[in-house]
């Protein structure tokens, strides 16, 4: 099987596509992965074939168009940002898409830009999607994230009431794709994109737990929940032996905003500096955002790029921006979290984790202030501990690569019969 990947954004975007591609390489297929040039190290370290997508931005690049999505007023200003920003490459990114499906026999794309998939239909080539969070998964048991849920209606009034919402949601995501992007479908001879959220291809491959996450009800049988796919940055093993002396045998809580960027990170550290007590450790990840400690203090410590597995074992608890990769690696560790929402889907991965009982959340605008009770407030909880290594001991047992594999396969395998 031959297998053409593309992801778009940050590295939350672009991991798991990396696990995908690597998983099936393992299982003896062959895979091309296009996307941009900040990533062509990490694929090809994978054994994927990697093939170059404009932007050429460097990472200050991203780092600023993560800047303006941490502006969107809602999920549909968001999908309008982010088709803003692809929109003069849009071109030379279908064109090179264009030429690398005469090869495939398969086309995964991500969901947001799931209108992609056009291309590889009009050549009879089958599509999937990935998606790494849920709340994009449509059902008639519930309506879209943020709406009523009309729980005193009899059910089949909700049933029907959550189905026309959804489908009023996918018109509207439609619409505001096309006002962006619609002329340059149309002159690159492609259709204008008509359901985004309930059609968006032949499969969708809804990369987090089964067990935690899949509704009873689905809306079709394209949403496949395969488990998460994580892929990981690479270990630094003399990070280890400075961990090591700092934390001295014991614990501590991490602060990481992974590829999150903001506005005056600068005065928002030397805010939370002033209220980080004296005396107690913390071991901080600088991130895209580039956070930093100006006035060195014992129990502060800064790292850089690092892989999750190897950081978070030094971890009494997770303090992080709720994006799908950072939460899936800490629900995978076993500690608490405590999230601090900026964009998109992570005020939803925060609802998540509170029903699960592992983590609480922080809002934004005062988090330097408020994190220290919420700190304390998670070190006095007996039962979060618990729950959480609980949810890591289930998670161990999915095999999300493996299943997406087989997702795939099957895929390309109902095609030909």
């Amino acid at each position: 099987m031959r297998c053409l990947l593309t992801s778009h954004g940050s590295t939350g975007d672009i991991y798991p596509v990396i696990r995908l591609g690597r998983a099936l390489v393992e299982a003896g297929h062959t895979v091309r992965f296009a996307t941009v040039s900040l990533f062509r190290e990490e694929i090809e370290s994978a054994g994927i074939e990697y093939v170059y997508l404009p932007p050429d931005w460097d990472q200050t690049g991203f780092a600023e168009a993560m800047r303006d999505l941490t502006k969107a007023k809602n999920p549909v200003d968001l999908i309008r940002i982010i088709y803003s920003e692809s929109l003069p490459f849009l071109e030379e990114i279908l064109t090179t898409l264009d030429r690398e499906l005469e090869w495939a026999d398969v086309f995964v794309s991500s969901y947001v830009f799931s209108s992609l998939c056009q291309l590889a239909k009009k050549r009879g080539i089958p599509t999937a999607i990935t998606t790494f969070a849920h709340n994009a998964v449509p059902s008639r048991s519930y309506p879209p994230e943020g709406v009523p849920r009309m729980l005193a209606f009899p059910p089949f009034l909700r049933r029907r009431w959550n189905a026309m919402i959804w489908r009023m949601a996918d018109r509207i995501f439609c619409w505001k794709i096309n006002q962006v992007v619609g002329e340059a479908l149309t002159r690159y001879g492609m259709e204008r994109a008509d359901s985004f959220l309930l059609e968006p291809a032949d499969k969708v491959i809804v990369t987090v737990s089964p067990e935690l996450f899949r509704p009873k009800h689905l809306w079709t049988e394209r949403f496949k929940f395969t488990g998460h796919l994580r892929w990981q940055s690479p270990e630094d093993p003399a990070l280890n032996a400075e961990l090591d002396v700092f934390c001295g045998g014991e614990t501590v809580p991490i602060l990481t905003f992974g590829s999150v960027t903001f506005d005056e990170a600068r005065k928002v550290m030397t805010r939370f500096m002033r209220n980080w007590p004296m005396g107690k450790k913390i071991i901080i990840q600088s991130g895209w955002a580039g956070l930093t400690i100006e006035r060195p203090r014992r129990e502060m410590k800064c790292i850089g790029r690092v892989s999750h597995d190897q950081l978070f074992q030094y971890g009494s608890m997770v303090i992080h921006h709720g994006g799908a990769g950072t939460t899936a690696s800490v629900l995978h560790a076993g500690i608490p979290q405590i999230i601090i929402p900026h964009i998109g889907d992570q005020w939803f991965f925060a609802g998540e984790v509170k029903r699960l009982g592992v983590g609480l959340e922080v809002k934004r605008a005062k988090w330097p202030e408020e994190l220290p009770k919420a700190v304390r407030s998670v070190e006095k909880n007996r039962k979060m501990p618990k729950r959480a290594a609980k949810v890591a001991k289930l998670l161990a047992r999915e095999d999300g690569p493996g299943n997406a594999v087989r997702e795939l396969e099957g895929l390309l395998s109902a095609v030909r019969a």
